[in-house]
């Protein structure tokens, strides 16, 4: 099997690359920069801007996984380039090659994509990839952790001292990083039972986890207890003003994250549970977040 990779030199493409690796799959990657040699990867150079970069990945592919997106940015502008015209280019770039599979990894935002500009720009990649003609299926993961995490590092941090503030209220699903790399190797073959299907899987935790249980999580994989003050929609855009000032395009917290954050459901839904004969969830939430913090202390980002 051969498939062509986006977004493989970040987080979800990197644990994506471990698992092809593992299966003895060869992958064609896309790289913005020059990359050192890995077992069974071939290196595109390019970006999603990259017609013939683009061509180049795809050819003599079998399927194409779509992982590259833009998860946080300061206007709505970088969103639609990157989420929905370098989705459209990749996906003109499969018809022209004639590769037979495309798995798009979108997210739980596009469920709502009035609430952010970046569930909108998702929600308008996913129709693009429905009307593409092609064998799809679309993943909505919900929150992502792991090894090499820089999103979720930052509660993890917080943990540290003691101290991680959370939404008022709402409840969210999680899913470890290794786990949503099997899936998505798994979805490659197609079939009746994926095809045209739109898929959120989750670590099989009924309900998700209530914003007070996950910092409480986090917090013992860290070997502490925190305090957990509930913010609201208007702390929390405070605090995003603060962020930008300080870090500038680089600031995490944004107005936009914080108009998702604190919609109070982003439960995996069980109508879209992937099914149980093609995967299942293997890492328990508690042992991957204790696995994830010790990751952290060993590179040293803690």
């Amino acid at each position: 099997m051969k498939l062509a990779l986006t977004g493989a030199t970040g987080f979800v493409g990197q644990a994506v690359l471990d698992q092809a690796e593992q299966q003895g799959v060869e992958v064609k990657a896309l790289t913005r920069r020059k990359q050192t040699p890995r077992r069974g990867v071939s290196w595109v150079p390019g970006n999603l801007d990259d017609v013939e970069a683009l061509q180049e990945l795809v050819r003599g592919s079998e399927a194409v996984i779509h992982v590259a997106g833009l998860v946080n940015a300061p206007d709505p502008a970088a969103f639609e380039a990157a989420n929905v015209t370098g989705t459209l280019n990749l996906i003109e770039a499969a018809v022209a090659e004639r590769v037979p599979r495309f798995a798009f990894v979108s997210s739980l935002a596009a469920r709502e994509p009035e609430l952010s500009a970046y569930g909108a720009s998702k929600a308008r990649a996913e129709k693009l990839v429905a009307a593409s003609g092609l064998d799809w299926t679309i993943i909505r993961p919900p929150a992502v952790y792991g090894p090499r995490d820089a999103e979720m590092f930052e509660l993890f941090r917080l943990a540290r001292w003691g101290v991680i503030p959370m939404p008022a209220e709402g409840r969210s699903s999680l899913i470890h990083v290794a786990d949503l790399a099997r899936l998505l190797l798994a979805l490659v073959p197609g079939g009746e039972d994926v095809t045209h299907r739109i898929f959120e899987p989750d670590d099989g935790r009924a309900g998700g986890w209530e914003h007070g249980e996950l910092a409480g999580a986090i917090a013992a994989a860290m070997e502490r207890r925190a305090f957990v003050p509930r913010l609201s929609r208007g702390a929390l855009l405070r605090i995003a003003g603060a962020d930008r000032f300080f870090r500038g395009t680089k600031a995490k917290l944004t107005p936009d994250r914080v108009n998702y954050m604190t919609h109070p459901d982003w439960v995996s839904g069980p109508d879209r549970a992937v099914p149980v004969s093609r995967w299942m969830p293997r890492i328990a939430t508690g042992n991957g977040l204790k696995e994830t913090a010790a990751w952290y202390r060993e590179n040293r980002w803690l």
